[in-house]
């Protein structure tokens, strides 16, 4: 098939880019793909990082996709319509992960020619955090698809509410496989800068920081484990750090807590997942989260809080834990039941067959025999 896949790419960053690099390179081993991105994603003031581009150090895959949307330039959103029409795809793919993208993604997609199927894959519809616009956003962009691709029930179910009669298919998120080998924890800890924690008990939260992430319960939740545990925190702020570094001198957590509180490279993702026992997601809302994946490539188990899709990518008791509700109490019960009760070599051995059955080529198979379905 002929191909356009609507995304964000290189030199854009992030878990949307790095999903859609993998889905191209093999999508492209059998198919011919044209790869569309933007010109500018967000601007400035809507954007909490400190840069929307990859740096000069990370490993990012350059995807050589074409930059032709401006998200707020309506006048991109008519040239790159008629761009992609010339290319007469048989099919489009386009990634939705926030209501924000509606107005472009819908116009481009509603000015294709109607031979041409048009799948979303969708990683949100009812965002985290909510803004008035997006029940009319979101309608605007699903109707303008033939078929959706969602990771989760969680997705499922919001995506049937606009539309009951949506045709979709659940393929589960896959794993991502580009960071390199797991290396030693001792190696990780040195290359981390804190060798001194070899014989201690390792947490790891990794990602953006956001408020609907959860932090500030896990860090209450550390204050009463003993000191025989740490907690890694790596990943780039979203808004202001000022309540986690409040609660950390309130309860004098300096000394079980270990924060990289920047954007981590892809060079570096290895170096923290290595050195960690387990992954800790305590969400108040998700989705579905690519951090599993990462954690799984490593074969690290994860405990997580049971809201969204989070808890359906976990097995209990084989690939991690899930904390019934969201607190501090039912937190810890699961991280004390991972370190007394748990074998970690029957978790990798578990999270090691999860991965063969979530491999990039099974998803990318399974969206193309849907895609051809709809045709």
């Amino acid at each position: 098939m002929k191909i356009v896949f609507l995304s964000t790419f290189y030199p854009f960053r992030g878990g949307i880019a790095q999903f859609s690099a993998h889905l191209y390179r093999e999508a492209e081993k059998n198919h011919e793909v044209e790869a569309v991105t933007f010109t500018r994603q967000y601007p400035k003031l809507l954007f909490p990082g400190k840069t929307q581009l990859v740096s000069s150090e990370d490993t990012a895959d350059k995807i050589p996709a074409k930059r032709w949307l401006d998200s707020i330039n309506p006048f991109t959103y008519i040239s790159t319509a008629r761009k992609i029409r010339n290319l007469q795809p048989d099919l489009i793919i386009s990634r939705y992960w926030m209501s924000f993208f509606a107005p472009s993604f819908g116009w481009i997609l509603g000015k294709q020619e109607k031979k041409t199927i048009r799948l979303a894959i969708l990683d949100n519809v009812i965002p985290h955090e909510r803004r008035f616009f997006d029940d009319a956003f979101n309608r605007f962009f699903l109707n303008r698809n033939d078929g959706f691709i969602v990771m989760s029930e969680q997705v499922q179910k919001d995506l049937l509410f606009y539309l009951p009669k949506a045709k979709h298919i659940l393929i589960p998120h896959p794993i991502y496989n580009h960071f390199g080998e797991k290396i030693s924890k001792t190696e990780a800890l040195q290359k981390l800068g804190i060798y001194d924690c070899i014989n201690k008990k390792v947490l790891l939260f990794f990602g953006i920081i956001r408020d609907y992430k959860g932090l500030d319960i896990l860090l209450n939740t550390i204050q009463f484990l003993d000191e025989s545990f740490i907690l890694i925190i790596a990943g780039e702020v979203y808004g202001s750090f000022e309540k986690y570094e409040n609660i950390i001198k309130e309860k004098k957590l300096e000394k079980k807590v270990k924060l990289y509180t920047r954007y981590i490279d892809d060079s570096e993702v290895t170096n923290f997942f290595s050195a960690a026992d387990v992954c800790v997601l305590p969400y108040r809302s998700a989705t579905q989260s690519g951090i599993t994946n990462i954690s799984f490539h490593f074969e690290i188990p994860v405990i997580s809080t049971n809201v969204g899709g989070l808890a359906e990518t976990i097995l209990y008791g084989r690939t991690g834990l899930i904390a019934e509700e969201v607190n501090e109490k039912a937190l810890l019960k699961q991280i004390k039941n991972f370190y007394d009760i748990y074998n970690s070599k029957e978790f990798a051995q578990n999270i090691q067959q999860y991965n063969k059955e979530n491999s990039w080529n099974n998803y990318v198979n399974k969206m193309l025999r849907f895609a051809e379905e709809l045709s």
